[in-house]
This record gives structure tokens, sequence and C-alpha cells, in this order.
């Protein structure tokens, strides 16, 4: 049973940076695609970035130029660099994880999720 475990969350104020790790482990599968997801209060969770095995990636309009998805392999983590964090930013952020080669960025295409990491954006 595949586990993930987020942290680097917190609260910091307009302009700041945080990085978000997700540590995963007990999977056997050598190919998977991960992301991070986030859900605002009263709102949908959304796709804010992922990477598939071979490292390409994509992100939402909202974060680009300003988040970086990354992971390193060898350490089994995944990493989400979120520079110039902005109100709107502030939400429950999640890692997802699922085998496979191909990108991927709809919530029901993930089948193992992490409890997330509370990111908090103050003026």
């Amino acid at each position: 049973q595949v586990q993930l475990a987020e942290s680097g969350g917190g609260s910091v104020q307009a302009g700041g940076s945080l990085r978000l790790s997700c540590a995963a482990s007990g999977y056997t599968y050598s190919l998977y695609c991960s992301a991070w997801f986030r859900q605002a209060p009263g709102k949908e969770r959304e796709v804010v970035a992922a990477i598939d095995p071979n490292g390409r990636t994509l992100y939402a309009d909202s974060v680009k130029g300003r988040f970086s998805i990354s992971k390193d392999d060898a350490k089994d983590i995944l990493y989400l660099q979120m520079n110039n964090l902005k109100p709107e930013d502030t939400a429950m952020y999640y890692c997802a994880w699922d085998p496979g080669r191909r990108l991927k960025e709809r919530e029901e295409e993930f089948k193992y999720w992490g409890q997330g990491t509370q990111v908090t954006v103050s003026l």
C-alpha cells in the first residue's frame, strides 16, 4: 500500500516562499506520475502541478512562473517550491500519486493521496 506524507506547510506573508515535500513509501511501481493539488474552503480541489516519469511538467495557469514541481527519485520525495505567494494561494495542499507513464492532471486519475498540509498566505 502506497503511503504519502506531506510536510512544509505553514503561514507566510504575501510575497514569501514555502517548499512543500511529499515522501512516498510502500510502492513497487517503477514508473509513476505525481502531482500537487490544492483545495481552498468552499472550492473544488484543483491541480497545481504535476510531473511524469520523464520529468515533463504541467502547471495551473495561476501558479506558472511562481511554483516549481520537482522530485528526487533516489529519496522518493516530491517537492513543490512556491515563491511570491499570494493570499489566493491559501489552501490545503495534497500530493497525489499514480502508477504509469502518462502526465495526468485530473483528480480522478490519481489513486493515492496524502493527508494534506495547510498553506496560509496573509497580506
